[in-house]
């Protein structure tokens, strides 16, 4: 491909020096030398930019033949190449540079300055470079003249004049091309542009660090922002300071608009900004009259909303839950619109981000999911009870201080816990009257060759609602329920899925609640279970194993389980944590060949704010006791909530009442009877062909400025958003702010962080259901 050339200013700038030298060969011989004569010493400050380009190029100073620089006589010396050196480089004809000396100077021959005489003949056997009326060239003649210039349209107000010494003092206009400057005017808020082209963004620099910016700002830069800062920002930055103009930032008003809507974009890179703002005092209230938007900029008002808040949900642990509701109501119209506010996406709002779920809970709580029998409240939940459990989690999720954790918590027991301790009562009730939740291990058909089942302990319908969606990256994908076993334990329940459930079965003198394999009565532990799987011709797959995709194969990945029982709470804040190894085991497997998925699970679970209530049942009784259910001895009477051992009906187990357990302390439980823990998911993914989204997106064009990146697509589908993520299936390792929806097939994004340049990551293309269909490898900021 051939190689365009563009002309810059610079090398038309050269050229005209070096077409000094062109004269009549008829009447002249070839100049000597080309005198570039400077009185106003108005080019100087280029001259670094031309040493490498111009080699015949030698300076009237001080003397450093190094810097092909000396006195009259040495620079006489050098045009005669008497000095052994090429200073002249070679056949080029000598341009000598003539900083502080007029062309009059070196004409007046006997009033020359003595340290200039011996330059003085060579006006004679050399050229002058100089207009055609025999002027010095000034920056703006060359630019604007059309006899020897570009003649370019150059506003000749001062502000551009001086903005033109302050663009060629610090070279950054060199290297523009001419044919570009020929379209345009040229005027000072261009040529401001080209020296310092984000303004907002210099002013954030600023004040997030004010020394480090002084000091890479030298000379013309920080003269030009100085000068900004007065004529567009309104302060002065010596007699003001970064307080007024942190106090112009949280107005956001005028050009400080712009300013906060950067800051609003990339936050992230520069975090000392918010510690200004934090100073910032609001404006003084005006009652009734005052707009909640305005008040949007100002850190102190949003802090002391927090703490407000924090007390009013505390106020509401202590109400009744239908007063719960209505004040968790009212609370909401006075903090709702905070989760607009840019605090909020920098988690300076905690709780009213929680308030949001909060408020979900309190919407979907009135009812419990109702039914006659099991199978109708499942139906129920999986309509939209399962949204209060989820919104629990992400109220749990939103908070991380002490303080704000309380808060929440109080909160959730007031409309949270009344609402589980009801829905409980009533399914353990209907399950009483029906005497069972299932009439045995869930049939299925055979799976084909290519099937993998993926086995998640301790994976919740709720839950598993989120994995459903983030596994649409992967294939396929849909998401059914069934009853796992009583009790709701991992040692039953993960036989109970199992593709081999139908060889395994129960007796009494089985312990812990884990079963035997059928007719040689062997424990189903670890080993006995594996081996059983490999008899019937599945593989069993460890950590980063793919096997043989031509067969069938069972992998365990995740466990929400473990980290329940070991961290609480705090299950819900690394949810994302567990189910992103899920989707990245599926899509290791996808890659490798699998064809199709069948997530299962063996039991789901309660987290419960402010611990489970502790229920009594004597140690004399039992056998074996957990916190949610117990074995029974032969000689116990039953309790209300008996039920036989799915694995063998002649082992009495009984379950804790309502949300109940029978071990004091615990916030996380199974093993009991409630929707949460009996309502199991089985999610079936069908692979997409070569792991690729089944919504086409033929190409993408990346191109990037800095830390802002354009995407251009070529797809006719609506609703597409693009992401720029550093692992392609994980929305969590996201680097922007928000995703952008495409317009027209073009999105432009930034990256809020500057440490994430020169990262690699992923282009991702997403449709409106937030799956990944189409993606591209990329280094931020290339």
């Amino acid at each position: 491909m051939e190689k365009i050339f563009v002309m810059t200013i610079r090398a038309k700038f050269i050229e005209s020096i070096r077409e000094a030298i062109k004269v009549n060969r008829g009447v002249q011989t070839t100049p000597a030398v080309i005198l570039w004569s400077d009185k106003d010493r108005l080019w100087e400050s280029i001259l670094p930019q031309l040493v490498d380009a111009l080699p015949e190029l030698l300076v009237l100073g001080t003397f450093a033949p190094d810097r092909r620089t000396g006195p009259a006589i040495w620079l006489k010396c050098a045009v005669a190449q008497t000095l052994g050196e090429d200073f002249a480089a070679g056949d080029a004809i000598p341009v000598i540079y003539l900083p502080g000396v007029g062309r009059n100077e070196l004409r007046a021959i006997e009033s020359c300055p003595r340290e200039l005489q011996p330059l003085a003949e060579l006006q004679y056997r050399g050229v002058f470079w100089s207009q055609a009326n025999a002027k010095d060239w000034t920056f703006n003649a060359f630019l604007t003249s059309k006899h020897g210039g570009l003649g370019l349209d150059v506003s000749q107000d001062k502000a551009t004049q001086d903005s033109l010494q302050r663009v060629l003092t610090a070279g950054v206009f060199f290297e523009h091309s001419v044919a570009d400057l020929k379209s345009r005017q040229i005027n000072a808020a261009f040529l401001d542009g080209l020296l310092a082209p984000n303004p907002a963004r210099d002013v954030l620099v600023w004040l997030n660090d004010s020394v480090l910016a002084r000091s890479q700002w030298q000379g013309a830069h920080w003269e030009l922002f100085a000068a900004r800062c007065r004529s567009d920002f309104g302060f002065d930055l010596h007699a003001d300071g970064a307080l007024t103009a942190a106090e112009k930032l949280a107005s956001r008003a005028g050009a400080w608009a712009a300013v906060w809507d950067l800051y609003s974009d990339s936050y992230v890179s520069f975090p000392k900004v918010a510690d200004h703002l934090a100073r910032v005092q609001p404006p003084k209230s005006r009652g009734l009259f005052d707009d909640p938007a305005e008040m949007a900029g100002y850190l102190h008002v949003n802090e002391e909303a927090e703490a407000l808040l924090r007390s009013q949900l505390n106020a509401v642990g202590a109400m009744a839950v239908i007063e719960a509701r209505a004040a968790i109501f009212d609370i909401e119209k006075d903090h709702g619109h905070r989760r607009d506010w840019l605090w909020a996406r920098m988690g300076r709002s905690k709780l009213a981000s929680a308030l949001g779920h909060l408020v979900e809970i309190a919407s979907l709580s009135g009812k419990i999911p109702g039914g006659t029998t099991p199978d109708q409240m499942a139906d129920k939940y999986r309509e939209s009870g399962w949204m209060v459990d989820s919104a629990a989690l992400k109220a749990i999720s939103a908070v991380q201080s002490k303080a704000d954790s309380d808060a929440v918590n109080m909160a959730l027991r007031a409309l949270y816990v009344p609402w589980l301790e009801d829905t409980a009562s009533h399914f353990q009730k209907v399950t009483i009257e029906q005497g069972r939740l299932s009439i045995g291990v869930p049939e299925r058909a055979a799976d084909a060759n290519g099937h993998c089942t993926i086995f998640v302990d301790g994976l919740r319908y709720d839950v598993a609602m989120v994995l459903k969606e983030q596994l649409g990256s992967v294939g396929e994908v849909s998401l059914s329920s069934s009853w796992t076993s009583i009790p709701s334990v991992t040692a039953s329940g993960k036989a109970w899925v199992s593709p081999v459930a139908k060889y395994i079965g129960g007796k009494v003198t089985n312990e812990e609640f884990e079963p035997c394999v059928k007719g040689d009565d062997k424990p189903l532990n670890t080993y006995n279970f594996r081996k059983l799987l490999g008899e019937h011709g599945i593989q069993v797959l460890d950590k980063h194993e793919i096997g043989d995709p031509t067969g069938k194969a069972w992998v365990e990945c995740g466990d929400l389980d473990h980290y329940g029982h070991a961290h609480g709470l705090k299950l819900a804040r690394d949810l994302d944590v567990q189910l992103g190894q899920i989707v990245e085991r599926t899509m290791e497997l996808a890659a490798a060949g699998w064809t199709s998925f069948r997530i299962v699970t063996d039991h789901g679970w309660l987290l419960v704010p402010g611990k489970l209530p502790k229920t009594e049942l004597s140690k004399h009784q039992t056998k074996t006791k957990w916190g949610r259910c117990a074995v029974l001895k032969d000689s116990s009477h039953g309790t209300a909530l008996t039920f036989g051992w799915d694995w063998c009906k002649d082992v009495q187990i009984a379950m804790a009442p309502g949300i109940s357990s029978f071990v004091a302390g615990d916030e996380y439980a199974h093993g009991g009877l409630t929707l949460q823990e009996c309502l199991v998911p089985v999610i079936e993914v069908l692979a997409y062909q070569e792991n690729t989204a089944a919504l086409k997106v033929d190409t993408i064009k990346v191109t990037w400025k800095g830390l802002r990146c354009q995407v251009q697509i070529a797809a006719a589908h609506t609703g597409l958003a693009v992401d720029i993520r550093t692992k392609a299936a994980l929305a969590e390792s996201s680097v922007l702010a928000k995703v952008k929806i495409f317009e027209e097939g073009r999105a432009s994004v930034a990256v809020a962080d500057d440490s994430c340049m020169d990262v690699a990551a992923f282009v991702v293309v997403l449709d409106a259901s937030g799956a990944v269909v189409q993606k591209m490898p990329t280094t931020i900021g290339e």
